[in-house]
């Protein structure tokens, strides 16, 4: 069972960019990609806790501002030689707003 939380406009967030949403477990970042593709992940980078958000998106991939980390949007998964993951969340839009499923995020549990 989902549950889908409208957390604000697509066009709210800039194109290879992100927004945060503040949650109980900690922050969540939503990414916007050139292609109006939208992923939820962990703000905090596994490596040093950088906060995601403020990195740069290319492609559907995020790299830490902090030490060049890259993660994937759509799994959490870090690339190259760097190791770790952080949490995904599903993510919709549906009439130009952004909608999260906050199921997980109530019960505390992570992908």
């Amino acid at each position: 069972m989902t549950d889908w939380t409208d957390i604000g406009a697509l066009d709210a967030i800039p194109e290879r960019g992100a927004r945060v949403v503040r949650t109980h477990l900690g922050c969540v970042a939503i990414f916007r990609t050139v292609d109006d593709q939208v992923f939820a992940i962990d703000d905090s980078c596994p490596h040093k806790g950088g906060p995601l958000s403020e990195g740069i998106v290319h492609g559907r991939s995020v790299t830490c501002p902090l030490h060049g980390m890259v993660l994937r949007l759509d799994t959490g998964l870090a690339q190259g030689a760097d190791t770790g993951s952080v949490a995904t969340y599903p993510v919709r839009v549906e009439g130009g707003r952004i909608l999260l499923d906050t199921q997980r995020l109530r019960r505390g549990q992570v992908a």
